[in-house]
């Protein structure tokens, strides 16, 4: 399991944010993050299509990616949730799992 910290890699950083949603699309990740009310929410995680159930798949909406939060799915709720990047406190995962 590799983990990161938020000492390592700035997630606010465009080189952050382009690493993470690089890795997002290939594997699922364990996120943990401070939610808008001060709390710490733990979440798995991920954009990799074939981990996201058909009647889930992402709908091309013409939207920009946002420099602010990114949309991920939650393997956990089955459904969609976003954080903010700067909220990212910690990151694991498991390569090829």
């Amino acid at each position: 399991m590799l983990n990161w910290c938020d000492d390592t890699l700035e997630m606010s950083t465009p080189e952050g944010r382009n690493w993470l949603r690089e890795v997002l699309r290939d594997e699922k990740l364990k996120i943990i993050f401070t939610k808008k009310d001060g709390t710490e929410r733990e979440m798995i995680c991920t954009l990799a299509k074939d981990k996201i159930p058909g009647e889930k798949s992402p709908k091309n909406t013409g939207k920009a990616q946002s420099d602010d939060a990114i949309a991920v799915f939650d393997l956990e709720k089955q459904d969609w949730r976003s954080f903010r990047f700067d909220s990212v406190k910690k990151i694991e995962f498991t390569l090829g799992e």
